[in-house]
């Protein structure tokens, strides 16, 4: 059963509070919302992962300058689905005793993995009480252990940190979310038959997507719908960021989204191969390519601005959206050189301003394409970059 216990650190972090909303946008300034997917705070950061969130956050920082932009990053929104609630369960079960604040996130990785390779599936009623804490601010030890990490790791990539260890509940309850998609004519909801809650698509020539299982179990899609739901209205444009593998559910999300007024942009980004294949996560094989050890590998003989703008150069620009290219380390190295030499190219004079730099990279949408706006810096015919742009986007 989980829950606060006494002298073993999980109390939910009473300094944690949600990311302050912005404030209001000045009169004609477009209101956008980036949604991307989590990652589960259960593994190492993988360069997948790297990817999602080096793109996301060179998007965040440039639209910033031309938008009012929010990021919404929630795990507390996730928590909920049963790949997260049922590692909770499986550590409390076979390794009662477990200190994770002795384990790093290689070590917690490995269990992940002995975890879904054990194929369990606990009843319902075993994952609730975790339902419930994750509710009242509860997150399990092993989770916090990874946050923690991670966030260390956020700063010395330079990302933006939307609150990874803040208690970030989404805006509607499961009930809320249901009554409003059946307001939307977008639910069907078979409960009282003992059956599943399905969102309902198929005038649009979709079909049935389950969202609740007849046991009471939320899929990702109804957690990213209780958060979307209540935040997609107060925007102009939605952008949604995702593993290319969850296309066809990204799909649904934004009929539904657009069907509240918003714009919506979906920007699917594969995986990085490594060594020409694509494995996910939770089948192990980080071996030294997760962000811990890249980290080592590039502190020694690089300044920590080359190599925040090289990792942004190699994942965004030189991998690009799709997932073609296996990681190369060769390559990677390369970018930090070319970032080295950016910045000390780098000038102020004679430079448009820095919303006027930006703007021309966002084709007819409101949010800035970090592949275009990257890419930019690279090429026979690239300018002389301009030192606010890459302090005030990639820095």
């Amino acid at each position: 059963m989980p829950g606060p216990r006494a002298g073993d650190g999980t109390r939910p972090r009473t300094g944690d509070t949600p990311a302050p909303r912005p404030t209001a946008a000045p009169p004609g300034r477009p209101r956008v919302l980036l949604a991307p997917v989590t990652v589960t705070p259960s593994k190492p950061l993988t360069p997948s992962h790297l990817k999602g969130l080096l793109w996301t956050d060179v998007m965040y920082r440039a639209t910033a300058h031309v938008a009012d932009v929010t990021l919404r990053y929630s795990h507390t929104t996730y928590h909920p689905t049963e790949q997260t609630l049922g590692f909770w369960e499986f550590l409390d079960r076979h390794h009662p005793d477990l200190d994770p604040s002795t384990l790093d996130e290689l070590e917690l990785g490995a269990l992940y993995v002995a975890f879904r390779s054990a194929g369990e599936r606990v009843p319902a009623a075993a994952l609730r009480p975790y339902a419930d804490a994750v509710e009242h601010g509860w997150t399990h030890p092993a989770a916090a252990r990874v946050l923690d990490i991670w966030t260390a790791q956020y700063a010395e990539l330079g990302l933006h940190d939307p609150g990874l260890r803040a208690h970030q509940p989404p805006g509607l309850s499961t009930e809320a979310m249901i009554d409003r998609l059946g307001a939307l004519g977008m639910c069907l909801d078979q409960r009282p038959l003992g059956g599943p809650v399905l969102l309902d698509l198929t005038r649009h020539g979709v079909p049935l997507r389950t969202l609740i299982a007849p046991d009471g179990r939320p899929n990702y899609l109804a957690c990213a719908l209780r958060e979307l739901l209540a935040l997609a209205p107060e925007h102009d444009e939605v952008v949604l960021l995702y593993d290319s593998q969850l296309d066809p559910d990204y799909q649904r999300l934004a009929r539904v989204v657009a069907a509240l007024g918003p714009a919506v942009s979906r920007v699917p980004i594969g995986r990085v191969p490594i060594d020409g294949a694509i494995r996910s996560a939770r089948e192990g094989g980080w071996r030294d390519h997760h962000a811990g050890a890249l980290l080592a590998a590039t502190r020694s003989g690089h300044d920590p601005r080359a190599v925040r703008l090289g990792l942004r150069l190699y994942f965004i620009a030189v991998l690009g959206p799709g997932q073609a290219e296996s990681f190369r380390p060769d390559l990677l190295h390369q970018c930090l050189g070319r970032a080295a030499r950016l910045l000390a190219a780098a000038r102020d004079d004679g430079q448009p301003p820095l919303a006027e730099q930006l703007t021309r990279h966002r084709r007819s949408r409101l949010h800035v394409d970090p592949y275009r706006l990257t890419t930019s810096l690279l090429g026979r015919h690239r300018r002389t970059p301009a030192t606010d742009l890459l302090t005030g986007v990639f820095l």
